[in-house]
């Protein structure tokens, strides 16, 4: 085969490795952007869960993408007898362990009007019944502290709660409260702070800021794939044109 035919050869397959190759690089640039996007909100979200606590947005203005993480301080009595438990998992006493049961979720009946869900924390399961754990119940006025978090949706393979025994397997902040008859609760809830030295349950402070960043990872995989397109193109097209060169018949 003539040399220029050779060459005609190498347009499809050419135009073909272009597209691929724009493909590879533009992930692997997607994933470089993700990976600063990744950066700047874990830092934004350590800074604001480490900012002097304040006050709780108006319901009406809340915006979980602004004001979820917020550090906040909010004042009221608990409605003990509306509780609600998720089933959860917490870090046990043994490095890699986890703990199985519940986190309590409690209305805080604000001091300035209004219902507020609070995440007390975490009870393991044998301590499931309210009348077991008695000395973790807050009664009259009290202050909270705590980060806000938004209504947490079900995922696909997630079990649907069970309101009649007061039990969900997500934070569904509209559910619990639609189940537990308030009206005026909050678009969030807030997940209460730690108590240094505390000894009751339940026991807060199990909001952990752990968000993957593998997106140089993700990265390099594309620019990688996107190298080795060139390389077996560049094989590919130098037997191609060398065979034609050597024989004057393209080899299969």
């Amino acid at each position: 085969m003539p040399r220029g035919a050779a060459w005609r050869d190498l347009v499809a397959p050419g135009i073909a490795s272009l597209i691929a190759l724009a493909i590879l690089l533009g992930l692997g640039i997607w994933q470089i952007e993700r990976k600063t996007w990744k950066e700047e909100l874990i830092a934004r979200i350590v800074r604001q869960t480490r900012a002097e606590p304040v006050a709780p947005p108006a319901p009406d203005a809340w915006d979980p993408a602004r004001d979820e993480f917020r550090h906040v301080r909010v004042s009221g009595r608990f409605a003990n007898d509306r509780e609600a438990l998720v089933h959860g998992l917490a870090a046990g006493e043994t490095p890699g362990r986890a703990l199985q049961g519940y986190y309590v979720i409690t209305p805080l009946l604000r001091a300035d009007g209004g219902t507020v869900l609070i995440n007390r924390g975490f009870v393991p399961t044998e301590l499931k019944a309210q009348a077991d754990r008695r000395d973790g119940l807050i009664e009259g006025p009290t202050t909270v502290t705590g980060i806000l978090r938004a209504s947490e949706p079900r995922a696909m393979f997630v079990p649907e709660a069970d309101p009649a025994r007061g039990e969900w397997f997500n934070r569904d902040v509209a559910g619990i409260a639609a189940a537990r008859g308030i009206t005026d609760a909050a678009p969030y809830l807030i997940e209460v702070d730690a108590v240094p030295g505390q000894t009751t349950w339940p026991r807060g402070g199990q909001l952990k800021v752990d968000l993957p960043n593998n997106h140089l990872q993700y990265a390099f995989t594309w620019f990688a794939l996107a190298a080795c397109l060139i390389g077996v193109f560049g094989v590919f097209a130098y037997r191609r044109l060398h065979d034609s060169d050597a024989s004057g018949t393209v080899k299969e």
